[in-house]
């Protein structure tokens, strides 16, 4: 059976993401802030390891997958999904302590959790694993007002890159899922009416965010000799090509 570990698994994409691997017959650690609400996500399943933790920090880090070692003696999924949209305004509207905490979050926490995730699939046998990050249509085009969580989702391309590249040599894939508009709690506001670059407030077309669980299981299902390197997975009449 293989074991998967899912960042941000207490509610929206994570929650679904989950569920589905958990469907699939995965082994699945929950990781999240609440416990109580990454024990909504586990519906009583026997196969979730429920593993609260802020994955902005090494150690709370280092603790979950040494909980996952212990109970499943490997990984070979991880997905990096935990994030904040963090604060809005231009660049010399934001504190310096919300810049750091949503790269604390978005970005720091994936290394983390790579790092932890590397480790580990270097040292199991069968040796190897996949690493699937949640990148963001922001990974390409910004939202107006949005600079620490743009910055964040470009380096993440970076990180997906260095990933990939750095862990062949280890029979380790990296690959990135770069969404737009899927319906979550944190996207709700998106549907009300989302800031252009003109400056309208306009509301924008979602997609049900089941789609995203069945791209992520179509991801992890590949063998490790092969590896969807980026995906990107929008509403199909969301402002993007062009932002527009």
């Amino acid at each position: 059976m293989n074991v998967a570990v899912v960042t941000g698994a207490g509610s929206g994409i994570g929650r679904h993401v989950a569920r589905a691997l958990l469907g699939a017959g995965y082994r699945v650690a929950l990781v999240g802030r609440r416990a109580e609400t990454l024990r909504e996500t586990a519906d009583g399943s026997g196969a979730a390891l429920v593993v609260p933790a802020d994955v902005g920090s090494d150690e709370a880090v280092a603790g979950v997958f040494a909980e996952v070692r212990r109970a499943w003696r490997r990984v070979d999924l991880l997905f990096n999904n935990a994030g904040t949209f963090g604060p809005g305004g231009a660049a010399d509207e934001i504190s310096v302590e919300d810049w750091r905490r949503t790269v604390d979050t978005n970005l720091t926490g994936a290394f983390l959790c790579a790092r932890e995730a590397v480790r580990l699939m270097k040292e199991q046998r069968p040796r190897g694993g996949r690493i699937i990050n949640n990148g963001s249509i922001s990974a390409h085009s910004p939202r107006p007002g949005s600079v620490a969580y743009t910055a964040t989702k470009h380096a993440i391309t970076g990180l997906t890159r260095s990933l990939s590249l750095d862990g062949r040599a280890y029979d380790i894939a990296c690959g990135q899922i770069d969404i737009g508009n899927a319906a979550t709690e944190m996207t709700a506001g998106i549907a009300e009416g989302a800031r252009q670059a003109d400056g309208r407030l306009t509301p924008e077309p979602t997609f049900d965010v089941e789609q995203v669980a069945r791209a992520v299981l179509y991801m992890a299902s590949l063998p490790l000799e092969a590896n969807v390197q980026f995906m990107t997975l929008t509403a199909t009449k969301m402002p993007f090509v062009g932002r527009g």
